[in-house]
């Protein structure tokens, strides 16, 4: 879930360079002038929404202050931001999917999460783990739309410690899977075929069980 930031919306002020006479320039340090924000409002822009200053919090994170912008980068940097100046992650349309160094421990906890999602993982998990000898094929799995289709059913205030948490579950199948096999053949190894019948006697719930103790700090 990280997220890659484009930068090219700044240009570099260099000794010499004649970026600062370039029409409709607007030097970083004085993103927040009077003059900037008049600026600004009679090109459409809402400086003191929460999504233009979501977009300019991100753009200062690239800003030494003598770099330059313009109009049209701040409003395509506002697209990424939803009116409450909520990243929108431009893969699935959602919000409340941003790792960011306020939240990035304070998501990583247990919540509960809808069963349908937890049964689709275990079957999907099973399935791979039986087609792929243990082994799971980056480029085939369906992994990532069991987590969107989770995601989806989330508020978005809980759509980072939902991901984690079915994570959580997903590690523990695959864990019970692994055990299962090799009980079935000591001698069984990633990438040999699952001993048949290895896995009938496993149940979801069983493992989900066991779960109840998971350090949450993890």
């Amino acid at each position: 879930m990280s997220r890659i930031t484009d930068y090219s919306f700044l240009f570099q002020s260099l000794s010499g360079n004649t970026q600062t006479n370039r029409v409709n320039n607007i030097q970083m340090s004085q993103i927040g002038s009077k003059s900037v924000r008049t600026q600004l409002k009679a090109a459409g822009i809402d400086t003191n929404s929460k999504q233009y200053k979501a977009a300019i919090k991100n753009m200062q994170k690239g800003s030494n202050g003598m770099m330059f912008t313009n109009v049209n980068a701040i409003k395509n940097q506002m697209k990424q931001y939803d009116s409450n100046g909520d990243w929108i992650d431009p893969d699935t349309g959602m919000t409340g999917l941003l790792v960011t160094d306020e939240n990035r421990n304070s998501y990583k906890h247990m919540i509960s999460i809808p069963e349908s999602s937890r049964e689709e993982m275990f079957e999907l998990a099973k399935k791979e783990f039986i087609n792929g000898n243990g082994m799971v094929n980056g480029d085939t799995t369906k992994r990532g739309d069991i987590y969107t289709s989770m995601q989806r059913k989330m508020n978005k205030n809980d759509r980072l410690s939902a991901t984690w948490t079915l994570e959580q579950y997903e590690s523990k199948y695959r864990k019970a899977f692994v055990a299962a096999a090799k009980a079935a053949d000591p001698k069984w190894d990633f990438g040999k075929p699952i001993p048949a019948g290895a896995l009938d006697g496993i149940k979801r719930e069983d493992i989900e069980a066991s779960m109840r103790s998971i350090d949450v700090k993890l």
